[in-house]
């Protein structure tokens, strides 16, 4: 296996597209696509302010590198989620790796937003833990962006994450959810900032191709709460497809946006959004999904602190 730029020993095999790279190319070809994805969806200028947001995991810290060595503007965004020592980890990476590169960087403790870690939640909603989770990075992420002056928001989401979301829309055939996946999203509302995936283009293996490259320490373990999560399932059906038919994944979800997202959003009903009458951010209810939760998180912990009443001995 050849380099196809120097003809050297090659590091990475990508036989999605039929080349393979030695280390330095790698990082260049990497790095260059990352780039053009910006540029080409026009998702931001290097004169703009992009808030990072960043795990701790092999994507989102590979996805920061890269925009500080292409010269944009960033500043990473993490939350600590509360799920015990994974959570530890992954604040522990992302904190030293802003130290390391001498990047500013903002922490949330979901606890203190929230008033209850991402478990609790869980328990609280009755719910798998992804989906309070979910709901808390959307709104968080979104709400610090605009109270800190950042116009866009940029995540580390792959190509397995987007075939993998892709799928399930399908499958269930979500509509609403088939409209909105893009990977750069225009915002729709004052208070809803722009979001972008610059790394939509490229699989997992590739991102971790790359940080590995960089040296780029990073949380290995998926999530504990992710397991049994469809979404892994969809992931492991794609893998294995892909296996046996090289550039499925990625003519998949490029298909979609060729030939469906547009036909959706032509026909699509067009969402209209106002401010939600507890917090003021956007939403489509009178009272938002995230202040929703909260209010029902209270409720649950207030129900635990509750004095348990005294039995009472029935008449005699």
């Amino acid at each position: 296996m050849r380099c196809v730029k120097c003809h050297e020993t090659a590091s990475v095999d990508l036989p999605s597209r039929n080349a393979a790279y030695c280390a330095p190319h790698y990082l260049e070809h990497f790095e260059y696509e990352v780039g053009h994805n910006i540029r080409s969806l026009k998702m931001f200028t290097t004169d703009e302010r992009v808030l990072v947001a960043v795990s701790g995991g092999k994507d989102s810290l590979a996805l920061w590198e890269t925009l500080i060595r292409l010269g944009y503007k960033t500043t990473g965004f993490h939350l600590h989620l509360g799920i015990g020592e994974y959570s530890d980890l992954s604040r522990e990476k992302t904190e030293s790796y802003a130290r390391a590169h001498n990047v500013e960087l903002i922490v949330v403790e979901v606890e203190e937003a929230v008033g209850a870690t991402i478990p609790e939640v869980s328990t609280a909603l009755r719910r798998v833990p992804c989906s309070g989770c979910g709901l808390t990075k959307r709104y968080l992420m979104n709400r610090t962006a605009r109270q800190q002056g950042f116009p866009v928001l940029a995540t580390g989401h792959n190509l397995d994450d987007e075939a993998a979301t892709l799928m399930g829309g399908i499958l269930h055939w979500q509509m609403d959810s088939l409209g909105r996946q893009a990977p750069a999203l225009e915002s729709t509302h004052p208070k809803l900032g722009r979001k972008v995936k610059p790394l939509y283009t490229f699989s997992e293996k590739e991102t971790a191709s790359y940080a590995v490259l960089r040296r780029i320490d990073y949380v290995v373990d998926e999530c504990p709460n992710s397991t049994g999560a469809l979404s892994l399932l969809y992931k492991d059906v794609l893998n294995r497809i892909e296996a046996e038919s090289h550039g499925t994944k990625l003519r998949f979800f490029q298909g979609y946006l060729k030939n469906l997202r547009p036909a959706l959003a032509s026909t699509g009903q067009k969402v209209e959004l106002r401010e939600c009458a507890t917090c003021g951010e956007a939403t489509t209810a009178e009272v938002c999904a995230y202040c929703r939760m909260v209010d029902r998180v209270y409720k649950w912990k207030q129900r635990r602190v509750a004095p348990t009443p005294a039995p009472v001995s029935p008449p005699t």
